[in-house]
């Protein structure tokens, strides 16, 4: 499942995806009707899908139930901040790497919601690819120098969301902790939260960076490079949704009968 997850990632989404189509086109035949056809889908997806009214409407399908109210909070026993991915030799903070602008949008709420309600807080993030020191030990040190927050536990293990779910769960349940507040943006947190509670935790949502609404008129229909990458972020979600209900029910499917 992670091989395949990983070959549509790399195929099935922008612009690699729009590529091929016009390839596939040029190949065929421009002037034949299939190819013109596969070159006009692969140049006009790619010039919607960049456009935003189109990233708007991608994202904001993805979004789960309104912020999480003061008692659902009070509930919760934790607080998660889930990684969002790093960038390479950031000068500025003097720690080598430093978290990605989304990342640092989940430490600024989950650093919001700690001063709000005093809970305790668990940062998961692994090396993804190799890295000298895992995406957890970099938030850790965004939250302590930036926010002035601690940190209680690092999760340093997890290269994905349902690596996320399993080992942050593990970690949680030595400190008999089964009720939390999981922080990601909120196109990302129902998958989020589907891996956690199937690792056994029970999750109050906690979204942050919402899809804003188009400008009115033409402005809305401007492709721009900004909504292309909105947009590819939204099909990768909507892709890993898929890949997880095929998952589940290729388990349901070879789930044995119980005997009543």
């Amino acid at each position: 499942m992670e091989t395949l997850t990983v070959v549509l990632k790399s195929l099935a989404l922008p612009p690699v995806i729009n590529a091929l189509l016009i390839l596939a086109g040029l190949a065929l035949g421009a002037r034949r009707l299939i190819g013109g056809l596969f070159i006009i889908l692969g140049l006009a997806s790619l010039l919607l899908l960049a456009t935003p009214w189109a990233s708007h409407a991608l994202r904001q399908g993805l979004e789960p139930a309104p912020l999480p109210g003061p008692a659902a909070l009070r509930s919760s026993q934790a607080i998660v901040i889930l990684g969002g991915g790093r960038d390479y030799s950031a000068p500025e903070f003097g720690w080598g790497d430093a978290p990605t602008n989304a990342t640092w949008r989940r430490l600024a709420y989950g650093a919001h919601l700690h001063r709000g309600s005093g809970l305790p807080i668990l940062v998961s993030g692994g090396r993804v690819h190799d890295e000298h020191s895992a995406e957890a030990s970099l938030m850790a040190a965004a939250l302590r120098e930036v926010f002035d927050v601690p940190v209680r536990w690092l999760e340093g293990e997890s290269r994905n969301t349902a690596e996320n779910a399993r080992f942050s769960a593990a970690m949680l349940a030595g400190a008999n902790i089964e009720r939390v507040a999981l922080v990601s943006q909120a196109w990302h947190l129902p998958r989020a939260s589907a891996e956690f509670e199937k690792a056994g935790l029970t999750v109050t949502a906690a979204p942050t960076e919402f899809a804003s609404a188009p400008p009115p008129g033409l402005h809305g229909w401007i492709p721009r490079a900004y909504h292309l990458h909105q947009s590819t972020r939204a099909l990768h979600e909507w892709l890993g949704r898929g890949v997880l209900w095929v998952r589940d029910a290729l388990l349901a499917r070879h789930r044995p009968s119980g005997d009543g």
